[in-house]
């Protein structure tokens, strides 16, 4: 995905944890932050504790929503995923991306993977990998402070 694209449309998931979001839900109030992730990814799961942090500091000004993209056949399993996301304290909305269709649309190869959109839903910055969540903290900020 293109930076200054339009957040796509959240079609074709296996199912939703903890609550479902529709897109034009994002637009208009906030920007949203977009996170890639897998329960069979290593440094998922190490960063899971530094992006909580980082979700519970910008929760009341930022919209979050985790896609959970799988990498193996395993991965599918819904009720393993429900029990990754207890034990890495996953509180936001997760879309289950088991046919890969939302993964596809935004061209995405990595996890951990980070889509800030702006409050009118344009993608403002993109980053892969555990490490940089200062930098994610930096163009959040920037953001915010063009409202």
């Amino acid at each position: 995905m293109k930076l200054r694209s339009q957040m796509p449309k959240f079609n074709g998931e296996a199912a939703w944890l903890n609550g479902s979001v529709k897109q034009e839900e994002l637009v208009g109030e906030k920007p949203t932050i977009i996170h890639f992730w897998s329960m069979s990814c290593h440094e998922c799961k190490e960063i899971m504790p530094q992006f909580n942090q980082f979700r519970e500091r910008f929760g009341e000004r930022v919209n979050f929503i985790a896609v959970h993209m799988p990498r193996s056949k395993e991965d599918t399993d819904i009720g393993k995923i429900k029990k990754a996301a207890r034990r890495y304290k996953i509180t936001q909305p997760i879309y289950i991306d088991n046919q890969l269709t939302l993964t596809d649309t935004f061209n995405n190869q990595y996890v951990p993977s980070y889509y800030l959109f702006d409050q009118k839903g344009v993608l403002r910055h993109y980053q892969s990998g555990g490490s940089g969540m200062k930098m994610l903290e930096k163009r959040v900020l920037r953001v915010l402070n063009e409202e």
